[in-house]
């Protein structure tokens, strides 16, 4: 189901409602990334996201970046634990150990995947052949949770040493980075259908 704003445009229903939303919905979500650093990013914000809305992490979002070194993986990477129990004193974080330590997992397992000699966003777009994936449901209700491609995805990174990534996570990365165009029918994101 879509939806329109007093702009006149009509949106995915899920970004209804908060201008942060809005703003997130009609700049970055389902546009593909394509730098190492915001695949990252993305990578952790679905990670944080994890039992909380999406609004939640968006309000959370400028205080994360800074707890996380703006997410450069070579500096989160080399985290030990004062900076872990530091960031969990943030209040303006989502202060979840397991969330943190996971942020510092996966910058490490980020890193040995770039001295394999391939980067994390490659090996992430590896999964949809280098090419978005487009759809166009209906409704929200016709939006999987999470596909085969997202499986493999999670399967192979768990396999590397990444953390908070099951196929739901995996999938609302892949919505998120561009892998996969799910902007609704009538959306007026939804233009290269």
């Amino acid at each position: 189901m879509t939806g329109m704003m007093e702009d006149g445009r009509v949106r995915c229903a899920w970004a209804l409602g908060d201008p942060l939303l809005r703003v997130y919905h009609d700049e970055e979500w389902g546009v593909p990334v394509h730098d190492d650093r915001a695949m990252y990013e993305r990578l952790m914000l679905e990670g944080f996201q994890a039992g909380l809305s999406w609004l939640t992490v968006l309000r959370k979002r400028a205080a994360l970046e800074r707890a996380f070194a703006a997410w450069d993986p070579e500096v989160v990477a080399r985290f030990d634990e004062a900076e872990i129990a530091a960031a969990l004193t943030d209040p303006g974080i989502i202060r979840n150990r397991a969330k943190v330590n996971a942020a510092v997992k996966n910058a490490r397992a980020m890193l040995r995947l770039r001295e394999s000699g391939t980067t994390l966003t490659s090996h992430l777009w590896s999964f949809v052949d280098g090419t978005p994936i487009v759809r166009r449901p209906g409704t929200d209700a016709e939006v999987p949770a999470y596909t085969p491609e997202a499986e493999a995805m999670s399967k192979d990174l768990k396999k590397r040493g990444f953390t908070f990534v099951g196929p739901t996570i995996c999938y609302a990365l892949m919505q998120s980075a561009g892998l996969v165009d799910d902007h609704l029918a009538g959306c007026f994101r939804a233009t290269n259908a």
